[in-house]
């Protein structure tokens, strides 16, 4: 057997490289930044190697990641393209059908990574595509009784339909992203090199297993939480030709309310500094006290909206400062745990689910 040649260009990131730079932004979840430190680095090496052996053996190192609303899936995603300075683009599974029905297509999803990637398709072939919502195209199989009809054009039709992108074909991918694209209007892109992430919450995963409690929502991290199966997931109404092209399973951890405070503050990126530079702008030096800060994470904690809501939450007590701003330059603006609490008290909830 021929020795398999050394990779020498590009340099790679190690897993260990790619781990220490998502930790700087992504708070807690350990587990989950390890196993994606390492699917990249598979991925990037599989790309390397196929450059020059088209034949190679190698498998896409795809990723399905499952958790909570607001536990980091698609900020691990983000920061992870960021670090491998790749195109990167969020698509919502729920917005596509299989082809010939009104809906998105899904090679969509790749002419929207293409426009990020300025129309180049050298740049998009090597890109990240962080499919959202993934649990909600699993298989109906209730269509008989509730009227849905036979059909399934936004479950398993579209998780058919994703097969070719997730395993690495040749496609053509239109110019023109709207629904009605025209079909001469197009670019041929081969998917094998995209990395695809998928995420869902499959939060109620317990109605497929005789409503049994497991998963998230039932009374936060616990050492016994249940481990999804691959098994489960079959009877959940996923592929299993689907799961086989996802075979990095990953599952993130409800956040504690420690880690939800570092990520407000910690983070090169994080919330508190956004605004402390967005309130400098006007010549307004602002600080938020511990209380204020825990005011704001119990807030998030006891409305179970994860890290996703804190900025929403955040935007909300500072409402009336901002208003205030061009008229303080000069002051210094300190937020206490008493004017945290009076701002939260008429906060409405529904508006940051929304965020």
């Amino acid at each position: 057997m021929n020795p398999i040649p050394r990779i020498d260009a590009p340099p790679l990131f190690t897993p260990r490289q790619i781990y220490e730079r998502l930790d700087r932004y992504v708070i807690g979840q350990e587990r989950a930044k390890r196993a994606v430190s390492v699917a990249a680095y598979n991925h990037q090496k599989r790309c390397a190697k196929r450059a020059f052996d088209p034949s190679s053996l190698l498998k896409k190192s795809n990723v399905l990641l499952i958790g909570p609303t607001g536990s980091g899936k698609t900020h691990i995603a983000r920061n992870l393209a960021e670090i491998l300075s790749v195109p990167f683009s969020v698509a919502d599974a729920t917005e596509y059908t299989e082809a010939g029905y009104y809906g998105k297509d899904v090679e969509v999803m790749i002419a929207e990574l293409l426009f990020k990637a300025n129309h180049s398709i050298e740049e998009t072939q090597r890109g990240i595509i962080f499919i959202d919502e993934i649990d909600k195209i699993a298989r109906r199989s209730q269509g008989g009784r509730t009227g849905a009809g036979g059909r399934d054009i936004g479950g398993e039709g579209v998780q058919q339909a994703l097969l070719k992108l997730l395993e690495g074909r040749e496609i053509f991918v239109p110019l023109n992203v709207t629904q009605h694209w025209n079909k001469h209007d197009f670019v041929q892109v081969d998917t094998s090199d995209i990395l695809f992430i998928c995420a869902g919450t499959f939060s109620d995963l317990h109605a497929a297993q005789g409503n049994r409690p497991v998963g998230f929502g039932h009374g936060g991290r616990q050492a016994e939480r249940h481990r999804f199966t691959q098994r489960e997931l079959l009877e959940y109404g996923m592929l299993s030709e689907l799961l086989g092209r996802l075979p990095v399973l990953v599952e993130l951890d409800e956040l504690t309310p420690r880690e939800l405070s570092r990520i407000l503050t910690e983070p090169p990126d994080s919330v508190v500094r956004e605004y402390r530079e967005l309130f400098a702008i006007d010549d307004v030096e602002l600080s938020l006290t511990d209380g204020a800060l825990e005011k704001i994470v119990r807030y998030a904690v006891d409305k179970r909206l994860g890290a996703r809501g804190l900025r929403a939450i955040l935007e909300e007590v500072l409402a009336e400062l901002l208003f205030e701003a061009p008229e303080r330059r000069g002051e210094r603006v300190s937020v206490d745990a008493r004017y945290a609490a009076r701002r939260l008290e008429s906060l409405d909830p529904s508006v940051i689910r929304e965020e």
